[in-house]
C-alpha cells in the first residue's frame, strides 16, 4: 500500500514539473503581425518596427484616440488611432475638425446626416445637385424635413366645396396657397382620385411641370396629374395613385414628337416643351439632338472636334491660318466654340460607351509645342505628360542620329512681323558635309555624307521645316500655296 502511494506522489509531482512554463507579458502594440492596431497583447504578436509599450493602450501617446477625417469621401471616423487614420489615408485630429461637422443633405426624396464634403461626394453619385442645410442639427430633424416635402393631395375645403390641392406634405399643414386653410394630406395620391371625393377630375390637357423633364396631365383643377399616357386617358386607376417614371409609358426611350406619350428623357434628347406642330397636343417631348451638323447626326451634348486646316492634322503639317473649332449640339442646335488662335489650342476628342451607343466629348486644350525640337529621345518626345510632340525617326537632326521630335500640331507664326517667326524656323537649318575624292584620272567619288546628296534628306529636312511653324514651303488653310519655295539648298 505505502509503495503504491509513493509511487503515485512522484508521478504527480513530475507532472507538475513538466507544465511549469514562464508567462509571456502584455504589452500595448502599436501594429500586430495581423495588421490589427493598438491592441493589448503578447510581445511576440507585434509587428516588425511596431511600437509598444507595457501598459494599456488608453495610456500611451501612440495609441491615444482622435477623429480620423477621410478628404475625399467626407467621412469622419472617431475613436481611432493615428496610425490607422494615416495608413488609410486620413487627417487625423484629437478633436473633430470643423469639416466633420454634420447638416442635412437632401438627396431627392432623401435625407442624411452627414458633413458637407460627404454631401458633395453623395450628390454627385446619384447626379444631383448638392442640397446641404447646416441650420439642421440633428438627425431626427433632418429626416423629419424630407418626410415634409413628401407630395400628394392637399383636400381642404373653400366656400362650402371640397376641392385639392397637390403640394407639399408642409404647404399642407401649414396653410394651402400661403392662406390659413390648412388641408389633409394623402401621400402619393392625386387629387383626382374618386376616393378622396374632390372637384377634381380627369381631363386631356397637358402641361410641362417646373423642374421635370416630362410632359403630365392636368385635372380639371390645374393640378399636375401622371406623365401623359393617351392610352391610360380614361384610365381611373391612372387618376388616383401617383406613378413614377420607370412605370410609365415607355421608360427607356426618348419618345421624341411622340404623340401617345410624354416620358422624356432629358439624358436621351427630349425634353417637354410647347409643341411646334399642328398634332393637336399642346405640349410634346421636344428632340434636343441635331439631325444634321459638320459631323452628321449627334446627340444633345455631344461636341466634337473640327479643324480649318487643309494639311494633316497631329502629324506636324498644319496649313497656315488654319485653327481648331469644338462643336456641340445643345437643344437641337450645333454650336461653334473657337479654341485659341495660330494654334496655341488644339482640340482633343473622345468618346464614351453609353447604353444607347457611343458618346462623343471634346475640348480645346493648350498646345505644348514649345521646347519639342530640343528633345533627343524618343521617349522623351513623346511623354505626353509634359508636351505635344511627335517623333520622325530616321533623321538626323541636331545631337540625335535616331530621328526628330517636332510639334503634333505647328504652331501658327506671326511671320509678316517682327523676327520672333524667324528664330523659330531657322531652328530646322542643317549643314551637311560631303567629302569626295579625286580620281587619278579626273572625276570624284563621294566618301562620305552622301545621303546629303539624296532627295530622301531635302525632303526630311522640309518636314522638320514645316513642323516648326507656318515655315517652309507651305500651302494656307483654303488650300493656297506660298508664293515662294519657303527653304533652299546651297551647296
Amino acid at each position: 500500500m505505502n509503495k503504491i502511494m509513493m509511487i503515485l506522489a512522484i508521478a504527480v509531482c513530475f507532472g507538475l514539473i513538466g507544465i511549469v512554463s514562464a508567462v509571456e507579458p502584455t504589452v500595448c502594440c502599436e501594429k500586430t503581425k495581423n495588421n490589427l492596431y493598438c491592441q493589448n497583447v503578447a510581445a511576440s504578436e507585434c509587428a516588425a518596427g511596431s511600437a509598444q509599450a507595457p501598459t494599456a493602450c488608453d495610456s500611451t501617446s501612440f495609441c491615444r484616440l482622435g477623429t480620423c477625417y477621410d478628404g475625399k469621401e467626407g467621412i469622419c471616423t472617431d475613436n481611432t488611432p493615428k496610425l490607422a487614420c494615416n495608413v488609410a489615408g486620413g487627417v487625423w485630429n484629437e478633436s473633430a475638425p470643423p469639416q466633420c461637422n454634420a447638416g442635412c443633405c437632401v438627396l431627392g426624396d432623401q435625407a442624411a446626416f452627414v458633413s458637407l464634403v460627404r454631401c458633395k461626394r453623395l450628390s454627385s453619385l446619384y447626379g444631383l445637385q448638392t442640397n446641404f442645410k447646416k441650420n439642421i442639427a440633428s438627425e431626427e430633424q433632418c429626416i423629419l424635413s424630407v418626410q415634409n416635402q413628401d407630395r400628394g393631395a392637399c383636400v381642404y375645403d373653400l366656400e362650402f366645396t371640397r376641392t385639392c390641392k397637390f403640394t407639399t406634405r408642409e404647404e399642407c399643414g401649414a396653410g394651402v396657397n400661403g392662406s390659413s386653410v390648412k388641408g389633409q394630406f394623402f401621400k402619393n395620391l392625386l387629387c383626382s382620385a374618386p376616393t378622396l371625393g374632390t372637384n377634381c377630375g380627369q381631363s386631356t390637357k397637358t402641361t410641362c411641370a417646373p423642374g421635370k423633364d416630362e410632359v403630365y396631365f392636368l385635372d380639371t383643377c390645374g393640378n399636375p396629374a401622371n406623365i401623359y399616357d393617351s392610352s391610360k386617358a380614361n384610365n381611373p386607376e391612372y387618376w388616383t395613385n401617383v406613378k413614377t417614371k420607370s412605370e410609365s409609358c415607355n421608360p427607356g426611350s426618348p419618345n421624341s414628337n411622340s404623340v401617345s406619350c410624354g416620358n422624356c428623357n432629358y439624358l436621351s434628347g427630349s425634353y417637354c416643351r410647347q409643341s411646334k406642330k399642328n398634332t393637336g397636343l399642346s405640349y410634346v417631348c421636344a428632340d434636343l439632338n441635331c439631325a444634321s451638323t459638320s459631323k452628321g447626326p449627334r446627340k444633345h451634348g455631344e461636341s466634337w472636334c473640327i479643324s480649318s486646316d487643309k494639311g494633316t492634322i497631329n502629324q506636324g503639317s498644319n496649313s497656315v491660318g488654319s485653327r481648331f473649332t469644338k462643336h456641340l449640339c445643345i437643344n437641337g442646335e450645333e454650336i461653334v466654340e473657337q479654341c485659341d488662335d495660330f494654334r496655341q489650342q488644339e482640340c482633343i476628342e473622345d468618346s464614351i460607351q453609353t447604353s444607347t451607343g457611343p458618346f462623343l466629348q471634346a475640348a480645346c486644350k493648350v498646345n505644348r509645342w514649345q521646347d519639342c525640337i530640343t528633345q533627343t529621345e524618343k521617349q522623351d518626345c513623346q511623354n505626353i505628360d509634359i508636351r505635344d510632340c511627335i517623333w520622325k525617326p530616321g533623321i538626323a537632326f541636331g545631337n540625335s542620329t535616331d530621328g526628330a521630335c517636332v510639334p503634333r500640331n505647328s504652331p501658327g507664326l506671326k511671320f509678316w512681323e517682327g523676327s520672333d517667326a524667324l528664330n523659330v524656323c531657322s531652328q530646322a537649318n542643317a549643314v551637311c558635309q560631303v567629302t569626295y575624292e579625286k580620281g587619278v584620272f579626273g572625276g570624284k567619288t563621294c566618301k562620305s555624307g552622301c545621303e546629303c546628296l539624296a532627295e530622301t534628306w531635302q525632303r526630311q529636312r522640309s518636314e522638320v521645316c514645316t513642323a516648326l511653324g507656318d515655315c517652309g514651303p507651305k500651302v494656307n488653310w483654303v488650300g493656297d500655296k506660298g508664293f515662294k519655295e519657303g527653304f533652299k539648298i546651297t551647296r
